[in-house]
């Protein structure tokens, strides 16, 4: 969080599942005046015995308060829950998960329908919200403007980072650092099967795993020069030919050890395509000329 004393705020939360709630008892905890709407009634008592105001209906909800924050299942639901209200003047903060093609479609739908729209990703999990030092933070793309308006208040659950006029930037953030997150655990998912017939405790092999990936996770910062210079060849210390060379061993070793390689042969069969087409002194950032060119 970068604020949580402000002036205190009305807003209105359309959704209670464990994140909107968690936004909830955050804003109320900071002295704001909180209306609040859930298909399933009951989960707003708990909120209301904390000081929010219970709306019947989301369209009732709506037009309490300028500022409004949805946070429910998925861009169907946003749909279905405002179909019936009137959004003439209002700022909609959309942080219900969608692709960046669907936050663009929404945006459009409701600036149509007279409200400035923000769109809005969350990289945190519920017990991070609300909590100072937690680190949790969202992405917000769409109307500078709304932002600016409410950046204190939005700051009070979880810090804010504006990435673009772009409605569709916040989700696309949001899906690229969640698909990293899940190629970090797809290796980490392979070490750990490595060992898991050897007399070696995971709990030995983490901290290892820890500090190696820590001390590689610097590499975005190569690729990312590489990428905006086009030299794939600029601050190379393992060339492609080299890292494809190592293929057998890691391999031989997933064999021996019992374990399926599925995790590993795509993104090598990618390495060696790249290979194959002259690149062999590049670092590995080929690969990524290869995705963006995959058939649809």
């Amino acid at each position: 969080m970068t604020e949580n004393t402000v002036e205190p705020t009305s807003l209105t939360l359309l959704g209670l599942g464990a994140m909107g709630a968690a936004f909830a008892r955050a804003w109320l905890a900071a002295g704001h005046s909180l209306t609040v709407w859930n298909r399933t009634a009951s989960r707003a008592e708990p909120l209301a015995a904390e000081g929010a105001a219970v709306a019947a209906t989301a369209a009732e909800a709506v037009a309490a308060n300028r500022l409004v924050v949805v946070c429910l299942l998925d861009d169907d639901s946003v749909e279905e829950a405002l179909a019936g209200a009137d959004l003439t003047g209002r700022d909609l903060v959309n942080l219900t998960t969608s692709t960046p093609g669907q936050a663009r479609a929404r945006a459009a739908w409701a600036r149509a329908r007279g409200a400035r729209f923000l769109d809005g990703g969350i990289m945190a999990v519920p017990p991070m919200v609300g909590v100072p030092g937690s680190g949790a933070y969202c992405f917000y793309s769409g109307s500078r403007d709304l932002f600016d308006a409410h950046r204190a208040v939005l700051s009070v659950p979880a810090g804010t980072r504006y990435v673009g006029a772009d409605a569709g930037f916040a989700a696309l953030h949001d899906v690229a650092l969640l698909s990293a997150m899940y190629g970090m655990f797809a290796g980490i998912s392979h070490a750990f099967a490595l060992i898991r017939e050897e007399d070696i405790a995971p709990k030995d092999l983490a901290p290892l795993l820890a500090e190696w990936l820590n001390a590689m996770a610097g590499s975005v910062h190569t690729t990312a020069e590489q990428l905006q210079s086009g030299d794939y060849t600029k601050g190379v210390v393992s060339n492609l030919a080299m890292q494809v060379a190592g293929k057998a061993t890691l391999l031989g070793t997933a064999e021996e050890q019992g374990v399926s390689p599925e995790l590993l042969t795509p993104f090598f069969a990618l390495m060696e395509r790249r290979l194959a087409g002259g690149h062999g002194a590049e670092d590995t950032t080929g690969v990524i000329d290869l995705l963006a060119c995959a058939p649809a």
